[in-house]
């Protein structure tokens, strides 16, 4: 063996060439891979076969139809609003219902495009430099679409809910790149101007000033894009016995707190989020400096537990007949055809002689950057055995019926563990001591932290 002093010499590559050809399967493994996407290659078999969309409870009514959040990132939006539905549909004796997914849209943009600027001049008068590592991590997405549960919940307390029917989609909620690189571009170009402003010790009152001369313009783009939601809707509909019913004129704001927050109230739920690094300590409160969408809105929060203490919070829920919103690495170990969710879904080591992902500790990958809370659903079954183990749960994803079976997906509790960072569940099934925790003062990690990634 020639000893390599970091270059890749002649003799060492020609070293890696006879090594990959000395294994047979290594060659077997090539023609495979070489003619046919890798991962479906590592599929197990035996985890297809014994992987079945059943559940010891679920939920009693489940949204229909199916949603589809297309080539954006409002998994946050569609998911919370796919678990509010549920009992919504069943009160109001619905065959099925969405809620607008795009009226939330467009206030989360005029108000996340606000909050950033108002970012931009804070981090101004800390004298942050534009070419620090703050200022550059603000600067390389100035807005994007994904978001967290506090962020949902300041956009319902403050601009309330509406039926799809009265704002629907658009090209844009659909199809959300360019518009949000025409908007990108305009926050840079008056992040400039504002920084400007501090330096030359403009007033506070200027600096407001100059942000609503800008904001002006970005809700006039964001407008076009978009369409802009009406002061008030009235909602027609049939029930389940063909019955005419009409809700309205009603403001947003008014809808949801006279017919769905009598239901689901977004203040009852609290969200805990599971941080294994030793970094971080379970049962401390945590929030992430600059994240957010609304000024004056409510912090980001995150109350650190244990996964068991997620988990059993979660089967419990769905037992009272509540579907749970969570967000999760999607894409590990995720079979998309069959929706299977499973530690054992790919025999990455049978195919490439070395394991994948799971050779890192949960705490690991965060540090390493290779896991972390990218996109969120909701749990609506749960699989319990005979000596109370849970085994699996059942997810409504946002990805139309053509992914998992009919749009649902099966997750095992193995991969809860590994790959499930957030769950948001109803305070009243909450233990005293997890509660406890919110009562404490947050410990505020880096804007660039793992654990303030947006679900998309």
């Amino acid at each position: 063996m020639v000893t390599s002093t970091g270059v890749l010499t002649t003799e060492v590559l020609d070293q890696l060439r006879e090594a990959f050809y000395e294994n047979n399967r290594n060659i077997l493994a090539q023609n495979i891979c070489t003619r046919s996407n890798p991962l479906e290659a590592c599929v197990s078999r035996k985890v297809l076969e014994e992987s079945q969309h059943v559940f010891t409870h679920k939920i009693e009514t489940e949204g229909k139809p199916i949603t589809n959040q297309k080539t954006s990132g409002r998994c946050w939006i569609f998911s919370v609003l796919n678990v509010i539905r549920t009992t919504f549909i069943k009160q109001y004796n619905l065959d099925e219902f969405e809620f607008s997914q795009a009226y939330l849209f467009f206030w989360d943009k005029v108000e996340r495009c606000n909050y950033f600027l108002h970012n931009i001049v804070k981090s101004a008068k800390q004298n942050e430099p534009v070419e620090g590592r703050l200022v550059s991590f603000l600067l390389y997405e100035p807005v994007c679409d994904g978001g967290q549960w506090d962020m949902v919940v300041n956009l319902i307390n403050k601009h309330g809910l509406v039926p799809k029917v009265c704002f629907p989609e658009s090209y844009s909620c659909e199809s959300s790149s360019r518009m949000n690189g025409i908007l990108k571009s305009k926050l840079r170009e008056y992040s400039k101007v504002l920084r400007e402003l501090v330096a030359n010790g403009a007033s506070d009152e200027r600096l407001e000033s100059q942000i609503l001369e800008q904001m002006f313009v970005i809700y006039r783009i964001i407008g076009i894009c978009l369409g802009i939601p009406s002061e008030t809707i009235t909602w027609e509909y049939y029930d389940k016995s063909k019955k005419y019913n009409s809700i309205g004129p009603i403001t947003p704001l008014e809808f949801y707190e006279k017919y769905v927050k009598i239901y689901y109230n977004v203040n009852d739920k609290v969200c805990l989020v599971t941080d294994p690094r030793p970094s971080n300590p379970y049962k401390k409160l945590y929030t992430i400096d600059y994240l957010g969408n609304v000024v004056g809105g409510r912090l980001t929060l995150y109350n650190n537990q244990s996964p068991s203490v997620l988990m059993k919070l979660c089967a419990e829920s769905i037992k009272k007949n509540e579907p749970v919103w969570f967000g999760c690495d999607v894409n590990k170990r995720l079979v998309g055809k069959q929706g299977i969710e499973d530690l054992k879904a790919y025999d990455f080591a049978l195919m490439f002689g070395t394991d994948i992902q799971v050779n890192l500790t949960k705490a690991d990958r965060l540090l390493y950057g290779d896991s972390m809370m990218v996109h969120a659903m909701a749990f609506t079954a749960v699989s319990i055995d005979d000596y109370g183990n849970i085994k699996k749960f059942r997810v409504e994803n946002s990805w139309g019926e053509d992914h998992g079976q009919k749009g649902y997906q099966l997750l095992t509790a193995d991969w809860f563990s590994e790959f499930v960072f957030e769950v948001v569940v109803d305070k009243k099934l909450v233990p005293a001591d997890v509660l406890s925790v919110f009562k404490q003062e947050p410990i505020i990690l880096p804007a660039w932290d793992p654990m303030g990634t947006l679900a998309h």
